[in-house]
């Protein structure tokens, strides 16, 4: 009997413990599945400098957009660097029908233009990094409304903007993106050479790349940087590069930049095909954009 008991209860025991061992494994909850959604705030505003970013606000977002570009600083004192100096101007109004679409309009005070524009998200980056980046399409039409002297028909008034947005937030506090776009214009400059036979200037069509990076230097202030290269090469007038650089700072519904650029202009097929401002001439411009958003 004593050895009876000797055996049976340590192996009763051990029954014991492995069964409520098992028991503790089976009331273990699963661990809770991460939830995978879209990455937020991968740049503080739909602009940065004079690029569109990824960025597509939320459905019901009203936006109005103030641009403003002074005189290149490179006459010194003679227009207290460029701000006496002719600028440039342009008021936008956006709005967000549908989720992923933001649809505007334009007017800027370089050659009386007014833009019809849009912007599509078709990616998002995802926080599991399954889609590592964000892509948008971002599109123009533009109307040069100048005396009709300027123009042989109507439609030489019109250009066209097209640019393939790929942006990725790398870290918390750093973002970046590239940009190839292509200009159109129905209408481009010419000269009679020494034949008699007009010959264009430039050609109608345009490539560029635009590169972009934002790094936040506190919760709501970044520095930020651009570099635009024109990839087509032109009979003549080739146009310059831009190389940028400022500031930001963001609230929910406010945007503000400060910044350094070669480009005058605002309408982007504009400063892609006729920037002339050469920054190894220090042809720079001071310039700012202010965006304010409502939610409805």
């Amino acid at each position: 009997m004593k050895k009876f008991f000797n055996t049976v209860l340590p192996l009763t025991a051990l029954l014991f413990l492995l069964t409520g061992f098992a028991q503790a494994q089976d009331t273990t909850e699963a661990p809770a599945v991460k939830k995978v959604t879209a990455v937020k705030n991968t740049f503080g505003s739909v602009w940065l400098i004079d690029n569109q970013t990824v960025m597509v606000p939320v459905k019901g977002t009203l936006e109005f957009d103030i641009q403003h570009r002074f005189g290149t600083i490179n006459n010194g004192a003679k227009d207290l660097f460029g701000f006496f100096a002719p600028s440039n101007i342009r008021f936008g109004l956006n709005y967000a029908p549908i989720k992923n679409l933001f649809v505007g309009v334009g007017i800027t005070k370089e050659r009386k233009q007014i833009d019809l524009n849009a912007k599509y998200a078709l990616l998002q980056q995802t926080t599991d990094n399954k889609i590592p980046v964000g892509v948008s399409y971002y599109g123009n039409m533009v109307i040069d409304t100048r005396n009709k002297s300027n123009f042989r028909y109507d439609a030489h008034r019109l250009s066209y903007f097209n640019q393939l947005i790929i942006a990725r937030k790398i870290t918390k506090n750093f973002s970046a993106q590239v940009a190839p776009s292509f200009s159109w214009y129905n209408n481009v400059e010419g000269y009679v050479d020494s034949k008699g036979t007009i010959q264009k200037k430039m050609k109608n069509g345009h490539l560029a790349i635009a590169f972009m990076g934002r790094y936040k230097v506190t919760k709501l202030s970044s520095i930020i940087v651009g570099y635009d290269q024109p990839l087509t090469q032109h009979p003549t007038n080739n146009p310059h590069p831009n190389i940028s650089f400022g500031f930001e700072t963001v609230t929910s519904s406010h945007a503000f930049q400060v910044f350094f650029g070669n480009y005058y202009g605002i309408v982007p097929q504009s400063n892609n095909v006729f920037n002339q401002n050469d920054y190894r001439e220090s042809q720079y411009v001071i310039g700012f954009n202010i965006t304010r958003l409502w939610n409805f």
